[in-house]
């Protein structure tokens, strides 16, 4: 195998991993006020992806360093043609971090909603923009043969692009409200289990639609592919699960659709980087985009040593905040009355 296809299929599992951890997270984000009534309520719901998020929020770090290490001219190009996307995306991420730790340092109704409506939005804009950017990707682009964007803003919001945003903004909904529901009790667990069993019919029809528009989109003939067939029939799956309260393996189907709805659209892309709507002969591919083979050497060294290190590290952390989180844990005492 070519260092070049190597360095593909590394960055594929690195927005794979991105999308299937920090997916529950930009879900519980997306839900905190949706399935509690009180802040006590909303405090359990954060509090699952407490200690969570930045870590699951690395992968996406590492997901763009990688595309700037291996593949630099698609970097390039991507960041140049995305980039009033991506300055929204860095908006979104930046006030979703800092509600984390913002929202409960004054007491006070208005600054805690501010903080949750903040959470709540970057939580959406987060899965909705990366969503269109992939989406772009593998619709096409206005791109010249010096593989220079050549389009405006409105080219990035192709129908594909946008439903590829929404159908990853459902993921995260149906993935966020499982995960609530197997790390949390009593009514948050209930309002979580009634909102993901109503959010899983839409998540199913955009699933069965996406799949088959991407292998369209992206030429592959009539017959879906392995991982499109998996992807369609876990999301059924989740859907079936939920209906009958098996909260641990509807987690674990949820974590499979968005596993393979993400590898699925990279396996359709490949060997392309990036299409231009331009001219095919445009496109950047694997070949044409790559670093060069020392650089791309001493990557492979140091992904082989420490990528396993931090799978490590990571599942540790996951063994050690297993417990479910309850509501009463946050329950403020009143002081008796007078």
């Amino acid at each position: 195998m070519a260092l070049a296809t190597f360095w593909f299929i590394v960055t594929a599992a690195l927005w794979t991993g991105f999308f299937v951890l920090e997916g529950f997270d930009l879900g519980v984000g997306m839900l905190h006020t949706f399935v509690a009534r009180d802040e006590a309520g909303r405090r359990a719901a954060i509090n699952t992806i407490g200690p969570l998020w930045d870590g699951n929020e690395v992968w996406l770090i590492v997901a763009a360093a990688a595309m700037f290490a291996a593949f630099p001219a698609w970097y390039a190009t991507m960041f140049s043609s995305f980039y009033p996307a991506l300055i929204l995306l860095l908006v979104g991420l930046i006030v979703r971090g800092v509600s984390f730790e913002f929202r409960g340092k004054v007491d006070s109704v208005r600054w805690i909603r501010t903080w949750d409506t903040l959470l709540t939005v970057g939580s959406l804009l987060v899965p909705l923009l990366i969503g269109i950017a992939l989406g772009n990707l593998l619709h096409g682009v206005p791109i010249d043969q010096s593989q220079e964007f050549t389009g405006d803003f409105g080219d990035l919001f192709s129908a594909y692009s946008v439903f590829t945003g929404i159908t990853l903004v459902l993921l995260c909904l149906l993935h966020g409200a499982t995960f609530i529901t197997l790390k949390t009790t009593g009514a948050v667990q209930e309002h979580a289990l009634w909102l993901a069993r109503r959010i899983a019919p839409i998540t199913v029809l955009a699933v069965l639609v996406f799949q088959p528009w991407t292998h369209s989109v992206a030429g592959g003939g009539v017959l879906p592919d392995v991982l499109e067939l998996v992807a369609m029939l876990a999301v059924l799956a989740a859907g079936w699960l939920l209906a009958g309260r098996h909260e641990g393996w509807a987690f674990v189907a949820t974590t499979v659709v968005i596993a393979t709805t993400v590898m699925s659209f990279f396996a359709d892309l490949y060997p392309r980087l990036m299409v231009s709507s331009t001219n095919p002969a445009f496109d950047l591919t694997v070949h044409n985009s790559a670093s060069g083979n020392y650089a791309l050497k001493v990557m492979s060294i140091v992904a082989i040593v420490f990528f396993p290190l931090v799978l490590a590290y990571q599942g540790w952390t996951y063994h050690v905040f297993r417990l479910r989180v309850s509501a009463e844990q946050f329950d403020v005492p009143r002081s008796p009355s007078s």
